[in-house]
């Protein structure tokens, strides 16, 4: 069945933006909190396929700011199983906790022009707020004219206005009103830590990341980093969003949910399971065939129109189950 005319229009889009630039650049970026899982794996099989398809530079970012949920040795297991299931990236593992000064001096450039101020709200005054679109605390912005008496600073927040619109290549036209939906957001965190939105945008463009494919769990966030783009004055990329892959409770797979571990013995099963859940209709035998086999059949099929417009889909086995 061909695609509606729509989704012709967003992939037209999406694949302008590759032609307008010099190259296309894509990356994986996962978090060091635990082993990587089939959910993982979706993530990084759309991105790699997609960069690769267009003859793109693929870059892997460990995104280790977050000391607190770093777990030793997390790393190294998530490069091991990278290389076991046969993912090759371009250049040296950048990772976030060598670039703090860059996030230090962005963070400067904010305060500077007024765009950040301190906040001395707790997580429970937070908690009591409005909520915003996605089921989050929305910041009333009880501090944006200035602390209250008697209150000291504990975050920075950044002064969210404005719409933050953009055409997603898979879920399709998205508008924000910051103010209404998300509210005024972290950029430097109570422990001093500076905050994922605020690094991302930096990371992607100090990489010259021009597309971004990653799962649809992240919607909510481009907004907000769309906003950091437009203050710091940053290239936007293009973005296209997987379907996050959920559990039968439909809880999207994580570390929290006692995602299994992606085992290295049943790579091939489980890419062409991964193939499957992003709609592309791997034929039968495939996932008993070699691992260099299912990669060049993958890269041969890829295509982004066929990846499900949808934000999660349950799986009952991540190696055996299609996407509907």
């Amino acid at each position: 069945m061909a695609a509606p005319r729509h989704r012709n229009r967003r992939l037209l889009s999406f694949r302008s933006m590759i032609a307008s630039r010099r190259q296309y650049v894509g990356r994986f970026a996962p978090t060091p909190s635990g082993p990587l899982h089939f959910g993982s794996l979706v993530a990084a099989t759309g991105s790699w396929l997609e960069a690769r398809a267009h003859g793109g530079r693929w870059l892997l970012r460990i995104e280790d700011l977050d000391t607190p949920r770093t777990v030793a040795g997390a790393e190294a297991a998530i490069i091991a199983a990278l290389e076991a299931f046969g993912f090759e990236w371009d250049g040296p593992v950048v990772r976030q906790s060598e670039r703090t000064d860059a996030y230090a001096a962005a963070f400067e450039r904010l305060r500077r022009a007024g765009l950040v101020y301190p906040c001395a709200c707790t997580r429970r005054e937070i908690a009591d707020s409005a909520l915003a679109r996605d089921g989050s605390p929305r910041y009333p912005g009880t501090c944006r004219e200035g602390l209250p008496p008697g209150r000291s600073p504990r975050a920075w927040r950044v002064r969210a206005e404005g719409l933050a619109c953009f055409d997603d290549a898979i879920q399709g036209p998205q508008r924000e009103d910051l103010a209404e939906e998300i509210g005024d957001f972290i950029v430097r965190r109570a422990d001093g830590i500076f905050a994922y939105q605020l690094a991302v945008v930096l990371d992607d463009a100090d990489a010259g990341v021009s597309h971004v494919v990653r799962g649809a769990d992240l919607l909510e966030s481009t907004g907000r980093q769309i906003l950091l783009q437009r203050l710091l004055g940053l290239p936007q990329p293009a973005y296209a969003h997987l379907p996050v892959v959920a559990n039968a409770a439909g809880e999207k797979l994580s570390k929290q949910t006692l995602a299994r571990p992606l085992a290295p013995a049943s790579a091939p099963a489980t890419l062409v399971a991964a193939l499957a859940f992003l709609g592309q209709r791997p034929p039968p035998g495939l996932a008993r065939a070699p691992l260099a086999e299912v990669w060049a059949w993958a890269g041969a099929h890829w295509r982004l129109d066929q990846v499900p417009r949808c934000r999660s889909i349950a799986v009952a086995s991540t190696h055996d189950e299609e996407c509907p």
